[in-house]
């Protein structure tokens, strides 16, 4: 059950900026917006130049401009947003894509609310470079916060176009006009009325808007036309129904795995079985009794094509390379967390501080310390990545389930050295993703080995490749401590996190140096370098939090380099800060939840605190002794945090059976306040989504590996959660702020579940689990030595 807690304060007219990616049709009316939310619309309009395109231009300006040509594809042209047919239908064009939230039935509601169409009239077309600007793609949860702002100005803007237009054909004042399900009529005088079709169908504004010449996440438009007020809403906020179930369930619609094109070859991609070496010698006799298989290779870059897809896979399990001796690159993996605290500090940030932590470690009655531990981890995605590549003399065609194609487009052409616009990147459903994952290096294979052989390529990776090779998410040390007075008040709090870089490459293909072909070409890896801290609002007197990252294990071509996934560094951290707020809570003789709401000072923190505590009836732990005596244990655990706007807490309730050291999540309670929600029951299901696979991280996932290569290559050595360990029950608070910009709900769940689930834990068995995963075999020596 779900239920919804709503805030009725004055509902602004318009929206922040923070959602996650969204948007996904074709319609006959298209719109393609940069606009504000609750909060910013008056600030739009009042900024707004007087002339923003057509903006005080009269009816038959407006008119005259109307014509049959769509102008160039430009983020300052109104037709580069959305457009209307010649049945009234409405295209809105996203830059964006949904990786199965359901953002483009949102996306879909933003705009047909702006428009005042039917939702069922929009369709959403995302990620194709040729026909949507650069958004960003897929990223940070920004899908509505940032992405759905210039749809829903552009909207606004051809609502306003089209009234004036109306008003020019009815010859009544525009003021006086009412739109309903694209249909302009007088307010008073039903007889008096032309739908959108008549005014446009089928044709083009021709109309600018102001750009703020930026792309990516941040790209933004203003418009003359003031959006509609929330108070006004009747397609956002309703529970629209998702529309990729079916095609899904029934495979009906293809993804990326399905594409082929004439002439195409297979490829698959050879790589190093040891970390670290390069090939000295290939021999190519040694597949020469495949028929039609051939040798690709540029330097270090080997891969084998064939016309047929087996014969392709024949070529690359038999293909004799030798390989340059191994340097055992990596430590060995039980010692991973000394080699963490050992290697030499890349770099280091200490600037979020405040008060006096010396004073307040020097005078304190009692210090608490602790130290955490998270491992890599594996995008694991559910099938392994694939891509096609057309590469031509007059332009190149890619097909990726890249969750950002248009970065994927300017890393091919980079890599291939052609122009930009020689480039057009179709994006395609593909197994997953939430950060880079293999499908970044898929597409830019297969562009090199297209221009290498001069036909169509589809490559498809194996799963070894795709769980040895994709970039990992980091490992992590994270060493905490506080100061306690001598009534128990914490004085000082200090958290550092050491690690390996969040991203040594980009989270988008963009740049050819961040991709396996690129470094295997010879050019230079960049070597990103950044983590994080923890986002709460903990009001200690004192307080530090920081990070020092560690060289990468090799610096180019590694199956261990980093990268984003899902909550970037988000687990891992508040896996650790979580965890010890709730250590300082029994140090203290707090109830965890009581300790919370004690030193957390943002009003829509503690309000989600409470709202997670009530709905799951929490009653108040504290230092009573508890009867653990039978084989299968209970608890329940609390952890909060924010992220981007977002605010999420948790209660786990779980089982651990003694014996066989298995943790069963079997109920969680999700409070969350994401600001205005578009669409509560997508959102729903984010929540659930996230939350599910931050489980599985919680509980199962870990990168394993040797001294020289990655060691965790398929489902039996990288064990996902299996259905019997899927919660019994999710029971989600949504808290509405319809005065609020709309912020990203596709990663805050995820950070609070690890430290939930361990706080559980020490509430059912009196022990505390400070190295994730939570796996059986680590619960059942933890346990052993209690």
């Amino acid at each position: 059950m779900t239920h919804e807690s709503k805030n009725q304060t004055t509902a602004s007219t318009e929206w922040g900026t923070s959602r996650r990616d969204f948007l996904s049709a074709a319609g006959a009316l298209v719109v393609s917006v940069t606009g504000a939310l609750p909060g910013l619309a008056a600030a739009q309009s009042a900024t707004a130049p007087a002339a923003a395109g057509a903006a005080g231009a009269s009816g038959a300006a407006l008119a005259a401009a109307i014509g049959a040509v769509k102008p160039a594809l430009k983020a300052d042209e109104l037709d580069s947003w959305v457009a209307i047919g010649t049945d009234g239908k409405v295209t809105a064009y996203y830059g964006k894509v949904d990786l199965g939230q359901s953002l483009d039935v949102a996306i879909g509601q933003i705009v047909a609310e702006e428009l005042d169409v039917a939702y069922s009239k929009v369709k959403v077309v995302m990620g194709d470079s040729a026909s949507s600007m650069n958004q960003g793609g897929a990223s940070s949860a920004l899908g509505i916060q940032a992405g759905a702002k210039p749809l829903r100005s552009a909207a606004a803007e051809a609502r306003r176009i089209l009234v004036e237009l109306a008003a020019l054909k009815l010859n009544v004042p525009a003021d006086q006009l009412r739109v309903n399900n694209g249909v302009v009529a007088h307010a008073t005088d039903a007889s008096k009325s032309v739908s959108y079709a008549d005014l446009i169908g089928g044709k083009y504004f021709n109309s600018k808007v102001e750009w703020n010449k930026r792309i990516g996440n941040p790209l933004d438009i203003k418009v003359q036309a003031k959006l509609k007020p929330v108070s006004e809403y009747k397609v956002v906020g309703q529970s629209i129904p998702r529309n990729d179930v079916a095609w899904k369930l029934y495979g009906t619609e293809g993804n990326i795995g399905d594409v082929r094109v004439p002439g195409m070859l297979h490829a698959r991609v050879v790589r190093t079985p040891v970390a670290g070496s390069t090939p000295e010698k290939v021999d190519v006799a040694s597949i020469a009794h495949i028929k039609g298989a051939q040798v690709v290779q540029e330097k270090h870059f080997i891969a084998v094509v064939a016309e047929k897809e087996w014969d392709a896979v024949r070529a690359a399990r038999e293909l004799k390379v030798t390989w340059s001796a191994s340097t055992r690159p990596f430590p060995e993996y039980s010692q991973l967390f000394d080699h963490i605290r050992q290697a030499p500090t890349v770099k280091q940030d200490l600037s979020e501080k405040n008060g006096d932590l010396d004073v307040a470690f020097k005078n304190a009655a009692r210090v608490v310390e602790a130290e955490y531990y998270w491992p890599f981890q594996s995008h694991a995605s559910m099938g392994p990545a694939s891509a096609v590549a057309d590469v031509k003399a007059d332009g190149i065609t890619l097909w990726t389930g890249s969750q950002k194609p248009h970065y994927a487009r300017d890393g091919v052409a980079a890599l291939l050295k052609v122009p930009v616009d020689k480039v057009h990147a179709i994006w395609v459903q593909g197994p997953g993703s939430y950060g880079r994952n293999d499908a970044g290096d898929a597409v830019m294979d297969a562009a090199m080995i297209s221009k290498m052989t001069g036909r169509p390529v589809r490559v498809q990776g194996m799963r070894h490749d795709a769980t040895a090779w994709d970039p990992k998410a980091p490992a992590s040390i994270h060493r905490a401590r506080a100061a306690l007075d001598a009534n128990g008040k914490v004085t000082g709090y200090e958290f550092i996190s050491r690690a390996f870089s969040r991203a040594t490459i980009e989270s988008n293909e963009s740049d050819p140096r961040d991709s396996l072909v690129g470094m295997q070409l010879g050019l230079p890896p960049k070597a990103g370098v950044g983590f994080g801290t923890p986002a709460e609002s903990y009001g200690f007197d004192g307080k530090l939090l920081g990070w020092e990252v560690i060289p990468d294990l090799i610096a180019s071509a590694s199956p261990m380099r980093t990268s984003h996934m899902r909550d970037p560094v988000g687990l891992q951290i508040q896996f650790a800060s979580e965890q010890f707020m709730d250590e300082l809570a029994y140090a203290t003789g707090d109830d965890p939840v009581a300790f919370r709401l004690k030193y957390a000072k943002a009003p829509r923190d503690l309000a989600v605190l409470k709202a997670a505590a009530d709905k799951s009836g929490w009653q108040a732990r504290g230092n009573t002794p508890r009867d653990r005596t039978g084989n299968v244990l209970t608890g329940r655990g609390i952890a909060y945090a924010q992220r981007a706007g977002t605010i999420v807490a948790v209660v786990a309730e779980i089982e651990v059976n003694r014996q066989t050291g298995r943790i069963w999540g079997r109920k969680f309670t999700v409070a969350h306040d994401c600001g205005l929600i578009v669409n509560p029951q997508g959102l729903r299901y984010t929540i659930e989504g996230a939350l599910v696979q931050a489980l599985s991280r919680s509980l199962f996932e870990e990168v394993q590996f040797a001294p020289d290569k990655v060691v965790s290559t398929d489902w039996n050595t990288y064990p996902i959660l299996d259905m019997q360990d899927a919660p019994e029950k999710i029971e989600v608070v949504l808290i509405n702020r319809p005065e609020a910009a709309p912020t990203g709900a596709g990663e805050a769940t995820c950070r609070v579940v690890p430290a939930a689930m361990a706080n559980a834990f020490f509430d059912a068995t009196g022990v505390r689990v400070r190295q994730a995963p939570l796996s059986p075999s680590r619960v059942r020596t933890l346990l052993a030595k209690a």
